[in-house]
C-alpha cells in the first residue's frame, strides 16, 4: 500500500501494525511471584501501620463476618470474602444449567468468550467529521477487549451522513470508510473479544451538538456543520429543530442504507451487527405512537409502526452471512403515558425472532424529553427479564450494573443471558478481569492476554 492509502485527515495508519497475538487464559503455572503483584489498598494500609500491631487477613475476615465497618467499592480482602461467599450461596439456589458471567455464549457461528459485554456508548470523536475512527477509538475499544469483555459493541455508527447524532459521529455510509475500521476490528479480535457494531440513524435527534462542536443540547446550525433533520412525522424532540416527514420512497432508501452499511461492517471484519431501535432515534421514532402520526403503511397500529424495523432487519439479515448474529437494541418503555411500552416490546420481540434476530438488547427511554425515569441499580433489568421469558429470545441487561456480585446475580436468577457494563467500563477498562478475581474465578478461566499475565491479580 502507498502512504496515501495509509493516511487521511483524522490520523496516520503508519506505525500502527498490530502483531498477530491471541488472548490466552492465565495458566495455573503462571500464577506468578506475588511480590510482583500491585499492592492493594489493604496492603498499603498495613504498611502504613508498620509501627503498630499488624492485622492478619484472617483477623480482618473474622471482623468482617462479625459486622465491622465496610470498605466502599474497594477490591480488598474484606469485600473479596463477602463477594465470594454471597455468590457461592446464590449458586446453590439456582439451576446448574444457568450460565455464569464467564461462561461462553454461542450465537450462530460466533462464540463469545463470556457474558460481560461492552455496550455502544457515543464518544463523538471523529473530529474530521468524515465518519472515520481515530487512534482514540483504537485505544478505547481494544483496551476494553484486553480488559476481558466478551463482546465489544462499537458506538452508534451512522448509515447516512445526515443520520449522525452529532457531526463527530462515526459512519459507514460509504465504501471509503471500510479500511479505516479494519485495524480496530483486528485489534479487538486479537485481544480475544468479538467485535460488533451498532448501526443507527438519528432521525429528528440528528445534527445536535457535543463537546467537540459546541451547541450542547441544541441543533447545530447549518453554518456550523449541522443539517436538516427527518422523521416519521413533523414532531420535534424537545427544543431541537422540527424535522420534515419522510416519504415512503425515502423510507425504502433508508432500509437499503442499513443493509449496505451492514455489508460494509462485515467487510471491515465485524462479527456481529446491532440495529439501534432504541433511545428515540429514527427506528424508535417509527415505533412510538407519540412520535409517529403517519396514516400510511408505516404508521397506525403496531404492525404499521414496526414495519420499518422489520424491513431493516430483513434487509440486514439478507446482507450479512448466515453465521453473523444480528442484535436489536430496544427501549422497552418510553416512560410516558400512551407511548411505547413493555407489552409492545414483547410482541415485537416475538416477530423479530421469527425474522432472524438473535439477541434483544433491552434498554429504556429516550423518545420523550422531560419524563421521569426511576434511575437506580438494575432499574432496567425487569424489562429484560420479561422479554426473555415471554418472547423466548436471548436478551442482554443494561443500566447501572456496576458491581460483580450484582451482575452475577442477574444471570444466576435467569433475568438475562448477558450483562452490559457501560459507565463503569469508562472508569475501568479492565472491569471483567477485576470482577473475575473478585468472584473467585479460577485463574485458568480469566481472559488475560499474555502481555498482562505478570500483572494478574
Amino acid at each position: 500500500m502507498s502512504n496515501d492509502d495509509l493516511t487521511h485527515e483524522n490520523f496516520d495508519f503508519r506505525g500502527f501494525d498490530v502483531p498477530d497475538l491471541k488472548a490466552v487464559t492465565l495458566a495455573s503455572s503462571s500464577d506468578g511471584d506475588q511480590s510482583k503483584q500491585p499492592k492493594t489498598k489493604h496492603e498499603d494500609a498495613s504498611k502504613n501501620r508498620k509501627h503498630g500491631k499488624k492485622k492478619s487477613k484472617s483477623d480482618a475476615r473474622s471482623k468482617k463476618r462479625a459486622g465491622a465497618g465496610k470498605t466502599s467499592e474497594s477490591f480488598d480482602d474484606y469485600e473479596d470474602y463477602e463477594e465470594r461467599e454471597a455468590v457461592s450461596k446464590a449458586d446453590k439456589k439456582v439451576s446448574k444449567d444457568r450460565p455464569g458471567l464467564f461462561a461462553p455464549m454461542t450465537l450462530r457461528e460466533v462464540t463469545v468468550r463470556n457474558r460481560i459485554w461492552l455496550p455502544p456508548m457515543c464518544t463523538y470523536s471523529s473530529f474530521a467529521r468524515d465518519g472515520r475512527p481515530t487512534p482514540f477509538h483504537y485505544q478505547h475499544y481494544v483496551s476494553r477487549a484486553f480488559g476481558g469483555f466478551g463482546m465489544v459493541i462499537v458506538e452508534s455508527t451512522a448509515v447516512a451522513p445526515e443520520g449522525r447524532i452529532t457531526p463527530c459521529d462515526l459512519g459507514l455510509w460509504e465504501d471509503g470508510q471500510i479500511d479505516a475500521w479494519r485495524w480496530i476490528v483486528d485489534g479487538i479480535r486479537e485481544a480475544g473479544a468479538v467485535p460488533a457494531i451498532q448501526l443507527n440513524h438519528a432521525g429528528r435527534k440528528a445534527s445536535t451538538g457535543c463537546f467537540a462542536v459546541g451547541y450542547d443540547g441544541q441543533s447545530v446550525p447549518e453554518e456550523a456543520g449541522g443539517c436538516p433533520t427527518m422523521a416519521p412525522s413533523e414532531i420535534a424532540f424537545g427544543g431541537l429543530r422540527t424535522p420534515r416527514a419522510l416519504s415512503v420512497d425515502e423510507i425504502h432508501g433508508l432500509v437499503g442504507a442499513f443493509a449496505v452499511a451492514a455489508g460494509r461492517a462485515v467487510a471491515a471484519g465485524f462479527q456481529a451487527i446491532q440495529i439501534h431501535a432504541a433511545h428515540g432515534y429514527l427506528i424508535s421514532q417509527f415505533l412510538d405512537p407519540l412520535s409517529n402520526e403517519r396514516d400510511d403503511e408505516y404508521g397506525g397500529d403496531l404492525t404499521g409502526r414496526s414495519r420499518f424495523l422489520v424491513e431493516v432487519v430483513d434487509a440486514v439479515r439478507g446482507a450479512v452471512p448466515e453465521g453473523v448474529p444480528v442484535l436489536v437494541r430496544i427501549s422497552a418503555t418510553d416512560w410516558a403515558a400512551g407511548g411505547w411500552d413493555l407489552d409492545q416490546t414483547i410482541a415485537l420481540s416475538k416477530v423479530l425472532k421469527e425474522h432472524g434476530v438473535d439477541v434483544m438488547d433491552v434498554s429504556t427511554g429516550g423518545i420523550m424529553s422531560g419524563v421521569s425515569i426511576p434511575v437506580k441499580p438494575n432499574y432496567q433489568v425487569p424489562f429484560s427479564e420479561q422479554v426473555k421469558a415471554k418472547a423466548d429470545i436471548p436478551v442482554t441487561a443494561v443500566g447501572l450494573i456496576t458491581k460483580p456480585k450484582q451482575a452475577a446475580k442477574i444471570l444466576a436468577h435467569g433475568e438475562a443471558d448477558a450483562v452490559e457494563i457501560g459507565r463503569a467500563a469508562l472508569r475501568d477498562p479492565y472491569w471483567p478481569l477485576r470482577a473475575a478475581n473478585k468472584l473467585g474465578i479460577p485463574s485458568t478461566e480469566i481472559p488475560y492476554a499474555p502481555q498482562y499475565v505478570a500483572g494478574a491479580y
